[in-house]
C-alpha cells in the first residue's frame, strides 16, 4: 500500500525549482498549494526577505498545508520567509497580488492525490463514496446534481467535451435511465456497462466520464483560462511561470496561451516541448506519469 508520505510527493519538483529559479528575496505565488510539497521547498529558498503567496480553495488542504508550512518556518527560524495563505480559487489572484510584483508563479492543475484518496470526497471510483467532487466544499454544485439534474444532451456534451469520450451519448443515456445515481461505485458501474473497456484501453472505462463531471463541477478550465490571462500582468519583467498539466485539455490551454503570448512578445518560452517525469520519479510517484510541465519567462519589454 502506498504510504501517506509517498502519496503527497510533489510532481516534477526538481524541474519546477530549476525553471522558477527561486532566489532569496523573491516573491513567488503557488496557485495550487495542495499539501505544500512545492511550496515547502520554495519557502526554504526565499530567505527572510522573500514572500510566498499560496492559494487553495479546498479548506481541508489549506489546513494541512498550513501545518506543514508552519513546521518548515519553525525549522528555518529567522531565515523563514513571509507566507500568505489564501483559501480561494486561483482565478481570483488579482484581488490579492499587486500587478508586476511576482518573480515567479507556479500552478499544478487538476485534482490532488489527497482529494483522490478520500472516498467521502467522491473524486474516485476506486473506493465507493458519495458523488461530490467539489474541490471547494463550500461551493453549491455537486457531481450528484450534475448526474441527476442535467438533461441527457447536456450530460452527453460535457462528457464529450471535458472527457474527450467518443461514447458520450451512450453513456449519458445510460446515466439518465439509471437515475437516481448517488455513489461513485454506482456511476462507475453504469458507465462500464454502457461503454465496456476496449482492448486498446489502458484506463478504466469510467475514467473519462469522472474527469468530465469533475471539471464541470469545479469549472476547472475556466479557472485555468483566467489565470493564464492574469499571469503576464502579475509577473515582473524576467519573472517566470511554471505550469503542470495532467490531461490534454489542460495542456492544450497552457500550450496555446504561452505560444500565443510568445508570438505577441509577452513570453520567452523556456520549454519548447513539455517536460515530463523521468523513470525514477514515475516509479516512486505513479501520478507523475501524466504530468507535463511548461515554463516561460516574461520579456522585459512588457
Amino acid at each position: 500500500m502506498t504510504s501517506q508520505k509517498q502519496r503527497h510527493v510533489p510532481v516534477l519538483l526538481t524541474e519546477v525549482l530549476e525553471y522558477l529559479q527561486v532566489q532569496e528575496g523573491s516573491t513567488i505565488a503557488d496557485c495550487t498549494l495542495g499539501f505544500a510539497g512545492h511550496s515547502s521547498e520554495i519557502a526554504k529558498r526565499l530567505g527572510p526577505k522573500g514572500r510566498l503567496i499560496a492559494f487553495d480553495r479546498d479548506p481541508a488542504a489549506l489546513e494541512m498545508a498550513k501545518a506543514k508550512l508552519d513546521g518548515v518556518c519553525s525549522e528555518l527560524g529567522d531565515r523563514a520567509p513571509q507566507i500568505t495563505l489564501i483559501g480561494e480559487a486561483f482565478s481570483g489572484i488579482e484581488k490579492h497580488v499587486e500587478p508586476g510584483s511576482l518573480d515567479g508563479l507556479l500552478a499544478d492543475f487538476g485534482v490532488s492525490s489527497m482529494q483522490l484518496d478520500e472516498a467521502p470526497r467522491g473524486f474516485s471510483f476506486m473506493a465507493d463514496g458519495p458523488l461530490d467532487m467539489r474541490m471547494d466544499t463550500r461551493s453549491e454544485l455537486t457531481a450528484e446534481q450534475v448526474v441527476n439534474e442535467f438533461d441527457e444532451r447536456e450530460l452527453a456534451d460535457l462528457i464529450y467535451e471535458y472527457g474527450e469520450e467518443r461514447r458520450s451519448r451512450r453513456i449519458a443515456r445510460a446515466i439518465v435511465r439509471g437515475r437516481p445515481v448517488t455513489t461513485t461505485a454506482q456511476l462507475a458501474q453504469i458507465v462500464r456497462q454502457a461503454a465496456p473497456a476496449m482492448k486498446q484501453d489502458r484506463i478504466h472505462p469510467a475514467t473519462r466520464t469522472f474527469q468530465a463531471i469533475r471539471i464541470a463541477v469545479n469549472r476547472e478550465l475556466d479557472e485555468i483560462k483566467d489565470l493564464l490571462e492574469a499571469a503576464p500582468r502579475l509577473l515582473k519583467p524576467s519573472g517566470r511561470i511554471a505550469l503542470i498539466s495532467f490531461h490534454s485539455l489542460e495542456d492544450r490551454l497552457v500550450k496555446d496561451s504561452l505560444r500565443d503570448g510568445a508570438h505577441k512578445g509577452i513570453w520567452s518560452l523556456l520549454t519548447k516541448k513539455p517536460v515530463t517525469a523521468g523513470e525514477e520519479e514515475t516509479e516512486r510517484n505513479p501520478r507523475s506519469r501524466s504530468a507535463k510541465l511548461r515554463a516561460a519567462e516574461k520579456k522585459s519589454s512588457r
